[in-house]
């Protein structure tokens, strides 16, 4: 869901002329809490929370939950205190996954022209679908009941002209409705709207406009170019006076998958010792190597994040000469990045692992590097870890893990069978 604000002003009837509106926002209603409810009818209508326990943070919450303040990031302590009865609920990635297949398969049934933004929403074109399915409207509208009918889960639908307006209208349009603003009343619905509802404006942008006594959409509009320049810099002055008069020409456009892959933990206890670290380290270069090994991609940069008890965040990152998928090959980057930060001799509390700059797989040349051609096990650390996802695929995740192995011998990742208790005999 959008973090942006929403304003009263918007919330009406803008018209019925869909003529130029061929855009949809399609965005899941508190997705991953939505998927939790249609599996488990008995919450519905408790603030239930989504994420990790202790010092985890939340992943997504019920609007009766979000009555009380809580919201995604947050960390569950500070949501259990606005909220101490919330039922708070493990996350099942898997699970989200399949309903997100399941819905983009839905919006790829109506057009080619599907842009994924996240695992939870997507920009349509439908200009070549009217003809065959009807306005853009009746086109969300059905949508909208698919969905509900054969998960269980709702979603929000914007229509306009262009993909910024679309996705303002699909917030307001929550939860579990549609917004269409027609193309003449773009401007109109715009100009009800606080400054921080457009892309790019966060709290320290929306605060150098207010001291330009700049603090709606149509102040922005009548403010001259040069003077948001000299509020907020040249670029994002005039990207902002264009936002704010409706004028947003990018396409929407197909095969848009997921910029990066990446998990992260907060440790239940602040940890001084790296070697613990590194260990959950090897953890999370596992998991997003077999992300990205199951979405058919390679990364070519691999980026460490680094939470320390004082709660300074520290991101390094390294661009690789070959992409990979291969867990080993992302542990030994994320670990040399993780011994290169600067703790300043405190304990960690959250790490996280990272690759970025995506490609597929398939079709890609692959050069090894001159270590990698003197090492004849190369080839072999990914078909290990090829058996280790089929292995997961039918015994769980948790039937077998990697061993780091002895990088200064130049051992690979090994894998390691749980006791038979844990389903792997």
């Amino acid at each position: 869901m959008s973090r942006g604000p929403r304003a009263p002003g918007a919330f009406r009837d803008w018209g019925s002329d869909e003529s130029g509106t061929s855009v949809l926002h399609v965005d899941m209603d508190a997705f991953f809490a939505s998927c939790e409810l249609a599996r488990r009818p008995e919450l519905r209508g408790r603030p239930v929370i989504v994420g990790g326990q202790g010092r985890g943070v939340v992943l997504a919450a019920t609007y009766e939950a979000r009555a009380f303040g809580v919201r995604s990031a947050m960390s569950m302590a500070a949501a259990l205190r606005l909220c101490p009865h919330a039922v708070v609920v493990p996350p099942e990635h898997g699970l989200y996954q399949q309903v997100s297949e399941s819905v983009m398969g839905m919006l790829g049934e109506i057009t080619a022209l599907v842009e994924r933004v996240s695992v939870d929403e997507a920009f349509l074109d439908v200009s070549g679908a009217r003809r065959r399915l009807g306005s853009p409207t009746e086109i969300g509208a059905r949508l909208r009941e698919r969905v509900q009918a054969r998960h269980g889960i709702t979603c929000s639908v914007g229509v306009a002209r262009n993909k910024f307006v679309a996705k303002l209208a699909s917030t307001h349009a929550k939860p579990d409705g549609m917004m269409l603003v027609p193309a003449d009343a773009t401007v109109a619905f715009l100009r009800t709207l606080p400054v921080g509802a457009l892309w790019g404006v966060g709290d320290k942008t929306e605060q150098a406009l207010a001291r330009w006594g700049i603090t709606t959409v149509a102040e922005l509009a009548d403010t001259d170019v040069p003077t948001l320049q000299a509020a907020v810099g040249s670029v994002s002055g005039a990207h902002l006076h264009d936002l704010a008069w409706g004028r947003d020409p990018r396409p929407v456009v197909p095969g848009h998958e997921e910029r990066s892959i990446g998990a992260e933990t907060t440790f239940a206890h602040d940890l001084w010792d790296i070697g613990a670290v590194e260990k959950r380290v090897l953890e999370l270069a596992d998991r997003v190597a077999a992300r990205l090994r199951h979405q058919g991609i390679v990364a070519r940069t691999v980026s460490v994040k680094v939470r320390t008890s004082d709660f300074r965040t520290l991101t390094r990152a390294r661009t690789l000469s070959t992409p990979t998928d291969v867990a080993r090959e992302v542990y030994l980057v994320a670990r040399e990045l993780l011994a290169a930060a600067d703790l300043r001799g405190l304990p960690v509390r959250l790490v996280g692992v990272r690759g970025e700059n995506l490609q597929v797989r398939e079709g890609l040349a692959e050069q090894q590097t001159l270590e990698e051609s003197l090492d004849a096990r190369h080839d072999a650390r990914r078909e290990v870890e090829v058996t280790l996802d089929a292995v997961r695929e039918k015994f769980g995740r948790s039937a077998i893990r990697l061993g780091a192995g002895d990088p200064r011998r130049g051992d690979s990742s090994t894998p390691t069978t749980v006791p038979p208790a844990a389903g792997l005999s």
